[in-house]
């Protein structure tokens, strides 16, 4: 019976250590946090609704909800579909 403790006692030491080594430490805790935050900031910024404008070769200018295929479009400019509250004045529009 002796024995049988022995056993339980080793498996239930090894298991808490080999649970204590695994474990993140406080700087790699943090760092894993930020990482988090960084890719959810990215995705929510990829899947806001935006628009393309620019203008084809002949000049004419088109806004679309995809960005232009081919190389006819130049200067391609993306619009957020949900403004900044406010005015926003751009001197360099054509």
């Amino acid at each position: 019976m002796k024995l049988g403790w022995a056993i339980v006692a080793g498996l239930a030491i090894g298991g808490g250590v080999a649970w204590w080594m695994s474990r993140d430490t406080p700087e790699q805790a943090t760092a894993k946090q930020h990482r988090i935050e960084r890719a959810a900031a990215e995705r929510a910024e990829a899947a806001r609704p935006v628009l393309y404008r620019w203008r084809d070769a002949a000049g004419t200018v088109h806004i679309d909800s995809e960005p232009p295929r081919g190389k006819d479009a130049r200067h391609v400019e993306k619009i957020d579909m949900q403004p900044k509250p406010g005015i926003e004045v751009h001197g360099d529009r054509q």
